[in-house]
């Protein structure tokens, strides 16, 4: 096959799961396939693809492990789907650069050596990152392999906004704030231009991604001046199981009372907190509003995740000296009408005002004619920026061959 013929595999691995998505590279704004691998390591893994063919297009449960394992079931499909050398390269998002990468960079062994080293920055996700890029060199040796990095969007933050409280020492290690779900961000920021203009992107802006992962960010003249993440994912509001910013006294607290070790709380923060924490139920937004009505337990997570995004929007418009627009992304952000109407409500003080019919249907613009603040809902997408730097980086690069 040519290389006009040839596609561009985007990968983007979670603690959980894998999210996958091929790409003409002549045409991004589509995606001729797309999928992921959910559930990893659970009872219930879930293979889901879509595409052209009747065999493109499948929700079956299947019984992978690991991502190792997950890894080898999709690198056996997208073989199957389009043969051993019709890929032109493969993009992955690599949740944390660190200090070390701040832009899209192909894959090399000291790549790997120092995202190694890194692991313990982000232990939920790089290792799996890791292991995922080793297991499409194994099956695809010829093919680049390019990391994108979520952090990259935020890597010129403000220098109050780095600084973490502690002893400056840490800093030298790499300890400050990075932000994340940075390629969602670059994505919402090129939308917002497109649909409101340039000058409209280079106001007064916060950013929602709320899903399982959520996090928010405040950007000016297109550029993240804040961001509700910090050093790790867990940081920020409440999420599906993450629990968002703690006191870190209940560190020492829980050790005392029943022996917890770092590693013990770490997997609480990360995996049994949020959502999931406060109703013991279940980390899916969807199911919390079905039960809400009935079970108070779901409520308060429903009411806490709410009011936590409403005072980071209330904080980050103070950061900005004000606020012009307000944009819903991700799971929640796009799907959760109650939510966006209870995230808003009380906000008309910053000129925020939604109206609730336009809500209700999800239009693009959900402000009322009378609100100050422009309120829009977009719906993000990380694998076509994978898909763009990937592009860039071929072009730029020659389209090298080899990895």
């Amino acid at each position: 096959m040519n290389a006009a013929a040839q596609r561009i595999l985007t990968i983007n691995g979670g603690s959980s799961s894998i999210k996958f998505a091929v790409f003409d590279p002549t045409d991004l704004s589509r995606r001729e396939l797309h999928g992921s691998i959910e559930r990893i390591g659970l009872p219930g893994t879930l293979f889901v693809a879509k595409g052209p063919l009747p065999d493109d297009n499948f929700f079956r449960s299947i019984e992978v492990a690991d991502h190792s394992a997950a890894a080898a079931a999709l690198t056996d499909f997208i073989t199957d789907r389009l043969g051993q050398g019709n890929l032109a390269a493969i993009g992955h998002r690599v949740v944390h650069g660190g200090p070390t990468y701040s832009a899209p960079q192909r894959i090399d062994a000291e790549m790997i050596a120092k995202l190694g080293a890194l692991s313990a920055f982000d232990p939920e996700h790089l290792p799996e990152e890791l292991r995922l890029i080793e297991a499409f060199h194994k099956r695809f040796p010829d093919v680049p392999q390019l990391a994108c990095f979520d952090t990259a969007f935020h890597h010129d933050l403000p220098r109050v906004a780095q600084l973490l409280p502690i002893p400056r020492r840490y800093e030298g290690l790499g300890v400050r704030r990075y932000g994340f779900h940075g390629l969602s961000y670059t994505f919402l920021m090129e939308k917002l231009s497109e649909l409101a203009g340039p000058k409209a992107a280079r106001r007064r802006i916060v950013l929602a991604h709320l899903g399982n992962g959520a996090s928010l960010a405040a950007v000016h003249d297109g550029k993240s001046v804040d961001t509700s993440m910090s050093f790790t994912p867990t940081a920020g509001v409440p999420m599906g199981t993450r629990s968002g910013d703690l006191d870190p006294g209940l560190a020492g607290y829980l050790a005392h009372l029943e022996n917890m070790s770092s590693e013990q709380f770490s997997e609480m923060a990360n995996s049994h907190s949020g959502l999931l924490g406060i109703s013991e139920t279940s980390s899916d937004m969807r199911v919390l509003l079905d039960n809400e009505a009935h079970d108070g337990r779901a409520a308060e997570a429903v009411a806490l995740f709410c009011y936590e995004v409403k005072k980071r929007i209330g904080a980050f418009a103070a950061a900005l000296g004000g606020l012009d627009t307000l944009v819903f992304a991700g799971g929640i952000g796009e799907n959760a009408p109650s939510v966006r109407a209870r995230v808003c409500d009380g906000l008309g003080f910053l000129g925020i005002d939604l109206d609730a019919a336009r809500n209700n249907r999800t239009a693009e613009v959900i402000s009322s004619e009378t609100g100050r603040v422009k309120v829009r809902v977009i719906h993000t997408d990380e694998e076509r920026v994978i898909a763009q730097a990937v592009t860039h980086l071929l072009a730029s690069a020659g389209e090298p061959k080899g990895s």
